[in-house]
């Protein structure tokens, strides 16, 4: 089962035609996915690679256009979401000391 973000409730939420958006979730993202992104831009927040990867892996799928135009505060949710995900979670055994 692949791991999702808390929903992220937007601040300015996106307009759909007669819809809105009020809320996204993203999942971790596979390793095809993360095609040409550098995962240290990712880690780091980096605002370009943001909105290139945020449209892969949203619910509902944005736009590269719809997250380009996100409020600041809602970019900087989905940043810290895959910053977490790039992180390796639970517990590893340290290398044995010769």
């Amino acid at each position: 089962m692949s791991k999702t973000s808390e929903p992220i409730v937007l601040e300015q939420p996106i307009k759909r035609g007669e819809s809105s958006i009020t809320e996204i979730t993203l999942r971790k993202p596979a390793s095809g996915e993360l095609r040409g992104l550098k995962l240290t831009d990712l880690i780091n927040g980096d605002v370009n690679a943001t909105i290139r990867l945020v449209p892969r892996i949203s619910q509902p799928t944005l736009t590269e256009q719809e997250v380009a135009a996100l409020d600041v505060a809602d970019l900087l949710g989905c940043a810290d979401a895959i910053a977490g995900f790039l992180y390796k979670t639970g517990s590893t055994a340290e290398s044995p000391a010769a």
